[in-house]
């Protein structure tokens, strides 16, 4: 069996494209565009002056609306003016008659003058006693309350002392009653039967007693390690001369 023969046959594109023949445009050619109607200068002078004249006819336009706008707004100015000119004369008439009514009460208003004077002096010094007894009070109230203050502080510095005392007092008991537990062989006489100072006096001379003789059993510990470093320098020595003798 032989293989089979796929080979396909090679067409030139631009051959067979010449063998069909020049195609057919559906549109205008460049050359249909090139050849179109053209207008001549005059035709173009005759569309610009149209141009012109349209112009003209809306400047004319445009002045006609202009003036009636003009004349619309002298119509507001004159309605206006002719407020303000209302109003300024009523202003001038108010004055006018409050000017009559002033010269008409002045007679009057002197009368009332004199009174109200008068009803005005016994007001300020009605007014200047109040004052000076509002500041009578506050001065005895900022008085009062500064004696309060000095004597709430006097208290407090009392109490704590009170409390201080008591406290340093239970600390002394409290002291006592440990080395009684301590030292039972040294108990003093019952604290009920002694009074306060007495008894405070005990404790303190018994801190002091206990305070002495830990002092003399320190330094006589300090004195046995000088001795025992004495004792020992010493044999050291005897150690060294004796293989040195013979």
């Amino acid at each position: 069996m032989g293989k089979r023969d796929n080979r396909v046959a090679y067409m030139n594109p631009i051959a067979m494209a010449r063998s069909r023949g020049p195609i057919q445009s559906s549109g205008p050619t460049i050359q249909d565009y090139l050849n179109r109607p053209r207008p001549t200068w005059e035709e173009v002078k005759e569309q610009l002056e149209k141009k012109k004249k349209g112009s003209k006819a809306l400047a004319e336009f445009e002045e006609k609306m202009n003036e009636n706008w003009k004349k619309e707004l002298e119509k507001h100015r004159e309605k206006l003016l002719s407020g303000s000119e209302s109003s300024s004369k009523k202003r001038q008439r108010k004055k006018k008659e409050k000017k009559k009514s002033g010269r008409y009460s002045s007679s009057s208003s002197s009368s009332d003058s004199s009174s109200s004077s008068e009803d005005s002096e016994d007001e300020d010094k009605k007014q200047g006693k109040r004052r000076k007894k509002k500041k009578n009070r506050s001065h005895k109230s900022s008085e009062s309350s500064m004696s309060e203050t000095e004597s709430d502080s006097k208290d407090s510095l009392k109490k704590k002392k009170k409390s201080k005392d008591a406290t340093e007092k239970e600390k002394d008991i409290k002291g006592l009653s440990k080395k009684r537990k301590m030292y039972p062989e040294d108990k003093p006489l019952s604290s009920e039967s002694l009074s306060e100072s007495d008894y405070i006096e005990e404790i303190r001379a018994k801190k002091k007693k206990s305070s002495e003789e830990q002092e003399k059993a320190t330094e006589k510990t300090k004195k046995k390690k000088k001795h025992k470093k004495h004792s020992k320098k010493k044999k050291k020595k005897a150690a060294s001369s004796s293989p040195d003798s013979p």
